[in-house]
């Protein structure tokens, strides 16, 4: 393992969930953290808890989509500590809704913020690292990126868009020093629930011929609960990410994302189908 005393970190989506988790690992770690969201007050407070003298954390509010806002964050982040040596592609959401009733604009959305966004920051980045001859992105993927589910099929789609560019990213940055890393979420305890619920409303709410579905689906997201993890699960991954001298591809957690990945590989592809449907 290596020591992440003095490394700097840029980390997107940070104000909550595991965004939040991994600000205070890495902040116990000893590095430096920048932290990005819209949400300026809450990354002023966890700054304020977690580092009193303001000496390791920097705030940085903003929209990941918006390019301006990606360009001062790295800016900033340079300024302030001298160089970046990771990036934690963290900032993301879910929609969901039958396909057939999700506008194709709220589809574009989630594209934009958890697939474009995280290419935009990345490129932005890569230079930067390829002239330090080192450095470390780290994109917080999904289990869904894997096994795509009725009803989270948008969602499920930007995650498989990750994959992709995660592994394509590897081979092309290797290199240069530089370590591209996927970690694969299951089921977390975040805001990111609540969030998915507001921004599909219009989508299951007059669900029409997909109503009981609908409504087998809730039955089958609650049980869920039962099994979930917490944001610190992936934060501790993260982490390990980041201090092994030679990462893995891969992670995930909890046990269950690993049952699943495992069920992907082992089982056919009707019998997968089956076991996703979230049956009552």
């Amino acid at each position: 393992m290596r020591s992440l005393s003095q490394q700097t970190v840029l980390i997107t989506g940070a104000s909550s969930g595991i965004g939040e988790a991994t600000v205070r690992r890495l902040v116990r770690a000893g590095a430096n953290v920048a932290l990005t969201a819209r949400r300026a007050e809450r990354l002023t407070a966890l700054c304020a808890e977690i580092d009193p003298a303001g000496k390791q954390t920097l705030a940085l509010a903003g929209d990941v989509t918006n390019e301006a806002d990606r360009k001062h964050w790295l800016e900033a982040t340079v300024q302030r500590f001298g160089r970046i040596d990771a990036l934690v592609n963290n900032a993301g959401y879910g929609q969901r809704g039958p396909i057939e009733q999700v506008a194709l604009e709220a589809i574009r959305r989630n594209f934009e913020t958890n697939v474009f966004a995280l290419l935009g920051m990345t490129q932005l980045v890569a230079p930067l690292m390829r002239a330090q001859g080192e450095g470390r992105i780290v994109n917080i993927g999904s289990v869904a990126g894997r096994v795509a589910r009725p009803m989270s099929s948008v969602y499920d789609a930007t995650k498989h868009a990750v994959e992709a560019f995660t592994d394509g990213l590897r081979g092309e940055l290797k290199p240069f020093g530089i370590d591209v890393v996927l970690v694969r979420p299951g089921f977390i305890l975040t805001e990111f629930v609540g969030t998915a619920d507001r921004v599909s409303t219009e989508a299951v709410s007059n669900p029409g011929a997909y109503a009981a579905y609908v409504e087998s689906f809730k039955g089958g997201a609650r049980k869920l609960h039962r099994i979930a993890g917490r944001p610190d699960d992936i934060a501790r991954l993260v982490e390990r990410a980041l201090a092994a001298r030679h990462p893995k591809t891969h992670y995930a957690a909890p046990k269950h994302a690993k049952a699943i990945l495992f069920l992907k590989w082992a089982l056919p592809v009707k019998a997968l189908d089956w076991l996703v449907r979230l049956k009552k």
